[in-house]
């Protein structure tokens, strides 16, 4: 355990951000699964909103520095692409 007062904060401080990243973290997955399994099933009007709500989930954890800008326009772009395939 931390012996100093500045370590002590410093551990308190990463176990808040550990616990903050992985809940942004779970919910950005399931934005991701939830758009994957509306594509599975064929549905195009609820792919496509399931689509529109991960989108600012997708943007929001590059913002908070969760994921990579390029990660994010990766899943982004495989999304839109599935969807619009779908739809078509």
């Amino acid at each position: 355990m931390a012996n100093t007062p500045q370590a002590r904060k410093r551990a308190k401080q990463a176990e808040k951000r550990r616990k903050r990243n992985a809940s942004q973290r779970s919910a950005l997955r399931t934005a991701i699964k939830k758009v994957v399994a509306a594509i599975q099933n064929g549905q195009v009007e609820p792919a496509s909103s399931a689509y529109s709500a991960a989108v600012p989930v997708i943007d929001r954890a590059v913002t908070h520095g969760l994921i990579h800008k390029n990660k994010a326009a990766r899943h982004k772009s495989r999304l839109n692409a599935q969807v619009k395939a779908l739809a078509s």
